[in-house]
């Protein structure tokens, strides 16, 4: 299961929870973590919470990845939906930190197949709900 380039592991549960987002719909965001060599769950969003809710969820001062089923409706007024995969890295977080996160991102995002959409955050402003909303379409 781990991968000899970062030497880390992806929980199964990362990959079933996505595709309970991708196929059910039965979640809005998941958070990931990497936690003792491998990633892992943090945090499930409902599909009733919004996108400021999914933001405020991140740690302001820790590095994350997550997976946003965004719902919109085009100008030619058809109901679409894309998946984002964001992978969060403050400026604030440990550099260790995001070394590591940075060097397990494809492979995690390997892992998870049907992302449509990737996003580099470093701070709140570089994804906020208008920068969703543009490279949704």
């Amino acid at each position: 299961m781990a991968n000899a380039a970062s030497g880390m592991a992806v929980d199964d549960e990362c990959k079933l929870k996505f595709l309970e987002l991708k196929a059910k719909r039965n979640y809005r965001f998941i958070i990931f973590k990497i936690e003792s060599q491998q990633v892992v769950v943090e945090k499930l969003g409902s599909p009733e919470e919004t996108y400021e809710e999914f933001a405020a969820s991140l740690p302001a001062d820790e590095c994350r990845y997550a997976v946003f089923d965004y719902d919109f409706i085009t100008n030619e007024n058809c109901q679409k939906s894309k998946i984002f995969f964001i992978a969060w890295s403050p400026d604030t977080s440990r550099v260790r930190s995001k070394m590591v996160y940075a060097s397990s991102r494809d492979r995690f995002k390997r892992e998870l197949d049907g992302i449509q959409v990737e996003l580099q955050a470093t701070d709140p402003s570089e994804m906020s709900f208008d920068i969703i909303k543009s490279r949704a379409l």
